[in-house]
């Protein structure tokens, strides 16, 4: 990657703007502060510098440019994140070195998002037509607003095998491509033909808002009731969720995501104000979907039907979003309704009343599994889920309460789970020392000290980079003793005035130099409090050459002796005794 490439597209690019897309942005002290979409937080955690161009997160540390959030927050690759911003800033990415196959898959995806736009374009038109009326009918039938149609995008594809067919080929497409693309099928005689026919139609976007798939649900009597593009070069059904481009705004000021099954349902919980809903498509929830939603709010309730189906679809995709560290919530509705049935029959009343009855996530799994499983299986269910926890804190947290909800011992549960049994000893055998805490362990290791005075140096140096020219003579490089603050601090050495440090730095420097800038704009120092900095730092350089020197010296002194070598013996301990008297 040509640097020039990155720092063209962040110069026409305000990482404040972007932000805001997601996240409600307030001015605070000359910065901007919002809560962090990245963990579960409801405070404003996260400040934003829109003058330097980075963001950072005070309780998960989350931080980076505006490439970064944008990768972050949609689940892309650098790459993609890149062309996207691109494309929106104008710039075009000719320092960009991609080998054959990077241009081949970049010019293929960008074939298919235009086919995806072509194609909204047909179904949008054909709803709004003559062809489209029994759409119309049907959407009317269900009380859906021309808001709602408009917001969405809804679409109509006619009972006719060749309708987007010959349109996309009008357009100079190629039928193979339409394959590609998820909007054409091909049989096993190679005939290509429309795969939406005769089907209400559903766009699906990525949270860029373009469109990247399709879903139709039948008007007639057919089967099946509802169809979705398959995967394609763009889109991956396990990864995306139908309105979240729309729902991700009110999620971020909700914190919470209404995750229900159907397209319709979305639609109605949006009609009547609960604009932070989406829904799955067609798949079982997955950890893809529930890393996307996490990173959007902390609460996720679940609507599904109270049937034996939606309880354990429910009672898997709870345990899923528990994982991840979210809350969850279960809403059951009557049996045999669904989310539309109820607020068209009962209004936001009987809805609220469904939602005042939720469960909490792990409540309804532990009843579900007390009321449906064996012991047998309760156990396998249990230790399952502590083994799939990751983070220590989590499994902590959990485990007293699944011991109690599910009746047993959490000692016990506690062993037989996550290994801590102790092991046999004879009756006069003395119990074994305990291990050294992990705290003490890293308080002796090894260059902790000169790790900790290589940040100290390279913080200075990122905090007042006018420094570092004088640092560079007092030959800073030579008291760094850890691999990273030797290459930081050549990227930092090479900068020029004005320029965007952040695009030569990896994500560990980049994160350690976003902090140190955030240290500075909390707490600057000038006139004689920096002087008095810049003091210590040139007397702590100083006394780490003359320590390191000394210990040259006596090294050897000591190798003369060993060899006993007369004249070297007292060349160096002259040395030695002169360096001291100079610097007494």
């Amino acid at each position: 990657m040509d640097r020039s490439a990155v720092e063209a597209v962040k110069a026409r690019i305000n990482i404040a703007d972007i932000i805001r897309r997601y996240v409600d942005l307030k001015p605070v002290s000359g910065r901007w502060m919002g809560a962090c979409p990245f963990h579960q937080e409801t405070k404003p955690s996260m400040s934003v510098n829109e003058d330097e161009g980075f963001f950072y997160c005070f309780g998960c540390q989350a931080s980076g440019d505006v490439i970064d959030f944008y990768m972050r927050i949609n689940g892309l690759e650098f790459r993609d994140a890149l062309e996207q911003l691109a494309t929106e800033a104008g710039v075009e990415l000719k320092g960009y070195r991609q080998n054959q196959q990077d241009v081949e898959r970049s010019r293929r995806k960008k074939l298919l998002m235009e086919m995806h736009d072509e194609a909204q374009h047909f179904f949008r038109n054909c709803l709004g037509h003559a062809v489209g009326q029994p759409a119309r009918d049907y959407l009317k039938r269900r009380g859906t607003s021309p808001e709602i149609i408009e917001r969405f995008g809804l679409g109509y594809s006619p009972d006719d095998w060749h309708g987007l067919d010959n349109f996309l080929k009008g357009r100079g497409r190629m039928p193979e491509d339409g394959v590609e693309a998820g909007l054409l099928s091909k049989n096993q005689k190679g005939n290509i033909y429309d795969r939406f026919r005769g089907r209400l139609i559903f766009p699906i976007k990525n949270l860029s808002g373009r469109v990247i798939a399709f879903g139709g649900r039948i008007i007639t009597d057919g089967e099946p009731k509802y169809l979705n593009s398959s995967d394609s070069p763009i889109y991956k059904k396990g990864e995306h969720l139908y309105g979240l481009d729309v729902a991700r705004r009110s999620m971020n000021r909700t914190r919470r995501a209404l995750l229900t099954e159907g397209y319709m349902d979305v639609l109605s919980l949006h009609q009547f104000g609960y604009e932070d809903a989406c829904g799955v498509l067609g798949t079982a929830l997955t950890t893809d979907q529930v890393k996307r939603l996490a990173g959007l709010c902390n609460r996720v309730d679940l609507v599904f039907d109270g049937d034996g189906a939606g309880r354990k679809a429910a009672l898997k995709s709870s345990r899923m979003i528990l994982l991840q560290g979210a809350k969850c919530r279960v809403v059951l509705l009557p049996e045999g309704k669904d989310v539309d049935d109820v607020l068209q029959e009962h209004g936001r009343d009987g809805f609220e009343q469904c939602l005042d009855n939720a469960r909490d996530g792990l409540d309804f799994c532990l009843k579900t599994l007390r009321d449906d499983f064996s012991p047998r299986e309760i156990m396998d269910w249990a230790g399952s889920f502590l083994s799939e926890l990751k983070d220590p804190a989590l499994a902590a947290f959990f485990l007293p309460r699944l011991a109690g909800g599910l009746g047993l011992s959490e000692a016990e549960l506690r062993r037989t789970f996550t290994g801590d049994r102790a092991p046999a000893r004879g009756r006069n055998e003395p119990a074994p020392a305990a291990s050294p805490a992990p705290s003490a362990v890293r308080k002796a290791a090894p260059r902790e000290k000169e790790s900790r005075n290589d940040r100290t140096y390279l913080t200075f140096c990122i905090k007042y980079p006018e420094y570092i020219p004088y640092l560079e003579g007092q030959e800073m490089h030579s008291v760094l003793s850890t691999e990273w603050a030797r290459a930081l601090w050549e990227k930092l050495r090479v900068m020029q005035p004005g320029e965007d440090a952040l695009s030569r730095l990896n994500p560990e420097e980049k994160s350690f130099f976003i902090q140190c800038r955030n240290q500075l704009a909390e707490n600057p120092l000038n006139g004689q409090e920096l002087q008095q900095e810049w003091s210590f730092i040139c007397n702590s350089i100083y006394e780490t050459r003359k320590k390191a020197y000394l210990r040259y010296l006596r090294e050897n002194i000591r190798l003369a002796q060993e060899q006993g070598d007369r004249a070297l013996l007292e060349q160096y301990q002259r040395a030695y005794q002169e360096f001291l008297g100079r610097n007494q």
